[in-house]
């Protein structure tokens, strides 16, 4: 008789990866049920995101405009500074990793957007967030 393999839950991770003038983004997303409660339509979201700087001068992350799709369709906008009260800077192969939470009325989505960076010189970029998707499993 074949063995019986027991059923464990493993998270449903979703990522993503994008490149803009030597700054890659990757993201790993991921359900949080220990900060949910469906009951009250409430799904909240994990993310994690390293930013790489593969170019060859520093550049800073001066900002952040997301743009979040909830199931619904619903679409919000969120401008702020920085990343989780920072404004890393980056020397060439310098990283900065970086955990955030987004709360959906419903129990998937998906968020996009992009990172201002400033380089050394003073000139700017916008760096892309590639889309990544917010599902409960």
């Amino acid at each position: 008789m074949p063995a019986r393999l027991g059923f464990m839950t493993q998270p449903l991770i979703t990522t993503s990866t994008a490149e803009t003038e030597g700054i890659r983004v990757d993201v790993q997303a991921r359900y949080s049920p220990e900060h949910s409660d469906p009951r009250q339509s409430e799904w909240f979201f994990l993310y994690t995101i390293r930013i790489s700087n593969r170019g060859p001068v520093k550049v800073q992350l001066m900002d952040r405009h997301w743009i979040i799709i909830d199931g619904a369709g619903q679409t919000e906008e969120v401008l702020g500074e920085g990343v989780v009260g920072n404004q890393p800077e980056l020397q060439p192969g310098e990283a900065f990793e970086y955990t955030s939470g987004c709360p959906l009325p419903t129990p998937f989505g998906s968020m996009t957007g992009t990172y201002r960076m400033l380089r050394e010189d003073g000139t700017e970029f916008q760096a892309e967030i590639a889309v990544f998707e917010l599902v409960e499993p």
